[in-house]
Parts: structure tokens; sequence; C-alpha cells
């Protein structure tokens, strides 16, 4: 299946919220808002959700296989990191 990084925004912040991006998994399909948050063990994805009725948090969208996540999370890292190091590089 195919995945290709739509849009890709980065934020220069002191917050966890690093950069998010949207992502179309095999021409049929957008999926807007994912995030890139750093933690403890360093930088990973956050799939886009919704706020319920009673303030909990709940993904809006699910991959229904770890293949699928993990494949979703090395685009998306690997295009973040990239973009750091280019401004590393320039600053």
């Amino acid at each position: 299946m195919s995945l290709t990084i739509k849009r890709f925004v980065r934020f220069e912040n002191e917050g966890a919220l690093k950069a998010f991006c949207d992502v179309v998994v095999g021409n049929q399909l957008l999926i807007k808002g994912i995030r890139v948050v750093e933690g403890r063990h360093g930088p990973f994805i956050s799939m886009p959700r919704q706020q319920g009725k009673e303030g909990k948090w709940y993904d809006s969208v699910v991959p229904l296989n770890k293949d699928l996540r993990a494949e979703l999370a090395r685009l998306i890292l690997e295009a973040y990191r990239t973009r750091m190091s280019s401004i590393c590089a320039d600053g």
C-alpha cells in the first residue's frame, strides 16, 4: 500500500507537539492531522482524535494492523527527522 505525505507543518516551540501532517493512503484516502509528539523516549506519532462528551479523547482514525501503523510511523518520523536535520544544517 502506498503512503504519501501530502502536507507537513513543523512547529518551532518548546511544547511537546513538534509537527503535524496529512497522509494519502493508496491514492484513495486522506488522513488529516497526524501529529508528531516529543515523548520521554523520543518522537512518536499520534493519530487524529476527537473529544467525547465526557471529556475523554478518542482516536478518529485507527490503523487496523501493526504493519500499517509501523509504516505510517516510519514515513512520518523520517520526514520529521529530515526536516529537523536540514534546519540544523541551515542554522
